[in-house]
């Protein structure tokens, strides 16, 4: 099993980092000015813009 790469609000962060809002599971359907946060491991995630929407650790 692999580590886990999405997140719903309210779920704990598993790492230090920048996670972003990602949209639904169509790649193509970009979102205009995505939530970016920092969080700390053990921080909880805070809602998203929609209910559509998850936390994904964002790479630079």
């Amino acid at each position: 099993m692999g580590e886990q790469t999405e997140f719903e609000p309210g779920q704990r962060a598993p790492n230090d980092g920048e996670y972003i809002e990602i949209g639904e599971a169509s790649f193509h359907t970009g979102i205009n000015n995505p939530k970016r946060i920092h969080l700390h491991r053990g921080d909880r995630f805070p809602e998203t813009s929609n209910h559509r929407r998850k936390w994904k650790k964002f790479n630079s």
